[in-house]
């Protein structure tokens, strides 16, 4: 499924397990995860509830460097985010916006191509290796 950019695999594992292998996966590839947030332990905090929606920041100056170089203000998209949740039917999804269209939404597609197309063969890498197979 990918509305506006916007990539969701449906995992075929939980949703604990399929951010443990998010977090496996970027380290294997080198990436750096600066942050994970766990948005439903802040909604519990605050005496609401969320289903599990977790978000992780990672990347790297070697992939993110020459996009801000095009176009800094694509630095509000960076670094890159994905996200797993669980949805009302209690599936889990690996979500993340495609590098290509956040150059397209910065106007520099043309120009970065090349760099733009190899995150988008590393993320989706990733993404099939995090959502696939079983326990």
């Amino acid at each position: 499924m990918a509305i506006d950019g916007l990539i969701s695999l449906r995992s075929n594992v939980g949703p604990k397990q399929t951010a443990d292998r998010l977090k496996s996966e970027l380290e294997t590839r080198g990436l750096t995860l600066f942050a994970q947030i766990d948005h439903a332990a802040g909604a519990a905090g605050a005496g609401l509830v969320l289903r599990t929606t977790e978000l992780f920041l990672f990347g790297n100056a070697k992939g993110g460097t020459p996009l801000m170089q095009a176009t800094q203000t694509i630095g509000i998209d960076l670094p890159l985010k994905a996200l797993v949740w669980q949805d009302t039917s209690g599936d889990t999804w690996l979500s993340y916006n495609d590098p290509a269209w956040l150059a397209e939404r910065h106007g520099v597609a043309d120009t970065t191509q090349a760099v733009t197309a190899a995150m988008s063969a590393l993320l989706g890498a990733i993404a099939k290796a995090v959502t696939s197979g079983g326990a």
